[in-house]
């Protein structure tokens, strides 16, 4: 329902550390449910750029400020809600993309109280990366 509102638009960007190095990219991405969500009911993110799956080691999220968690941190975290409409950073470490245009896919499967299975929602979107 609300797969093409997941990623940001043109949210794709270098991803640095606290000294300014480039560790990988990051963008900016909003939950696929409709109502708010405890993070520790993200149950996994799938990211794949330029048909590239990332591990989901590399993946970090960082929800209304609360620092870039790997999706294993978030398993525990029950006092951070993802809202409806509010976007998150989304962290890859380890992969830095060249300047140009890049095919992002991102898949949120959640947790949903009522639900007997997890949802799981798709989407892609080509974005640009450029440096100053």
């Amino acid at each position: 329902m609300f797969d093409r509102y997941m990623i940001v638009e043109d949210s794709l960007q270098d991803a640095v550390d606290d000294g300014g190095t480039i560790i990988g990219f990051r963008f900016l991405a909003r939950c696929a449910y409709y109502r708010r969500l405890i993070v520790s009911m993200v149950e996994d993110l799938e990211i794949t750029v330029d048909d590239v799956p990332i591990a989901r080691d590399a993946i970090r999220l960082n929800v209304a400020g609360t620092g870039r968690k790997t999706l294993d941190d978030l398993a525990g975290t029950y006092d951070v809600a993802w809202e409806f409409g509010e976007p998150a950073e989304v962290v890859v470490v380890g992969t830095v993309l060249d300047e140009g245009e890049h095919e992002l896919r991102l898949t949120e499967r959640l947790r949903i109280s009522y639900a007997p299975a997890p949802t799981v929602t798709t989407t892609s979107q080509r974005q640009g990366l450029s440096r100053p």
